[in-house]
């Protein structure tokens, strides 16, 4: 459906972690996580070491150490002041784009660490296609990325909580904002949002 490589990955893992933690208490993913795994080991010998880099990274931490319940995104959506701020905005349209789109943190944030940031991994504005129904834009491409062209995030209407229209108002803030700015995350300071300035939203 989503054209997800088959392959245990860090990635893969993370994805099936966010998603168990919206069905589950978050501090029983791990034993899922567990079993899924020992039953791959005999098919993807790598599994085990990419379950532990999985739940080593910095958006599992979070998720275990504090119980962290999956969002209610109505109730996130309901929350935010009116009218919005710039950051209000950004903060609801990355948490609606990564839970639709399947996005761990680090797909839409720039890490904390200054030298592990690079503005090649950013999304661009020149990127993102709308249509009535849905938007897109494309990711950074990534090293097992062979073509180089980066990977499509598409995230359509939902009549529940709405992340199509939500995009929408960020990005006519975003153009209203910063005309000039080819980056499609951006703070109400023109700064790239990092996962603590996210964290600190939740």
């Amino acid at each position: 459906l989503h054209h997800f490589a088959i392959d245990p990955t860090i990635n893969t893992l993370s994805l099936f972690v966010t998603y168990m933690g919206a069905h589950i208490n978050p501090q029983s993913v791990n034993n899922y996580l567990s079993g899924v795994c020992s039953l791959l080991e005999e098919y993807y010998s790598q599994v085990q070491a990419n379950q532990y880099s999985c739940l080593s990274n910095e958006d599992m931490e979070y998720l275990f150490s504090k119980s962290f319940p999956f969002p209610n995104l109505s109730t996130a959506l309901v929350s935010v002041p009116i009218p919005p701020s710039h950051g209000d905005l950004l903060f609801i349209a990355q948490l609606f784009d990564g839970f639709y789109g399947l996005l761990h943190l680090g797909k839409l944030v720039w890490p904390d660490n200054t030298h592990l940031c690079s503005q090649q991994k950013l999304s661009l504005q020149m990127s993102v296609i709308l249509s009535k129904s849905y938007h897109s834009f494309i990711l950074h491409h990534h090293k097992s990325d062979t073509q180089f062209e980066g990977s499509t995030v598409l995230v359509q209407h939902d009549d529940v909580a709405d992340p199509h229209g939500v995009f929408i108002s960020y990005l006519a803030s975003q153009d209203k904002m910063f005309p000039f700015n080819s980056f499609l995350w951006l703070c109400s300071g023109g700064s790239i949002p990092t996962w603590v300035w996210f964290i600190k939203h939740l």
